[in-house]
């Protein structure tokens, strides 16, 4: 199931905490493979429904940062959703490059030993 809202709509559905953020994941939208895990604020959020650049906040800079602006591993955003609380978004991307930071694919790679 699935339900389509338009962009107010679906910024009204947007619960921010306390501290104004909101847990953003990052999902390949071609493979489902989980990329990771950012901060949005408001304003992050509304920079990246405007442009398609996804945009998050850096909360060790207290900034905005698109990613890849220094690397050039860009997301392009491809579908947004929200989810039944109104606490997390989804956002599938198109991904240049590797989406961690280490150079990894993505931030999920080290795996607990069961």
């Amino acid at each position: 199931m699935s339900e389509t809202l338009s962009r107010a709509d679906f910024v009204a559905q947007v619960q921010f905490n306390s501290d104004g953020l909101v847990p953003a994941i990052a999902q390949d939208a071609k493979t489902g493979v989980i990329l990771m895990h950012a901060w949005m604020n408001a304003q992050a959020l509304a920079l990246t429904l405007e442009t398609g650049n996804v945009t998050y906040w850096s909360r060790s800079r207290q900034s905005l940062w698109r990613k890849g602006e220094t690397s050039g591993h860009t997301q392009r955003l491809v579908e947004a959703f929200v989810d039944c609380d109104g606490d997390t978004l989804l956002l599938k991307v198109d991904q240049t490059g590797p989406a961690c930071h280490t150079g990894a694919p993505n931030c999920f790679f080290r795996k607990l030993a069961l």
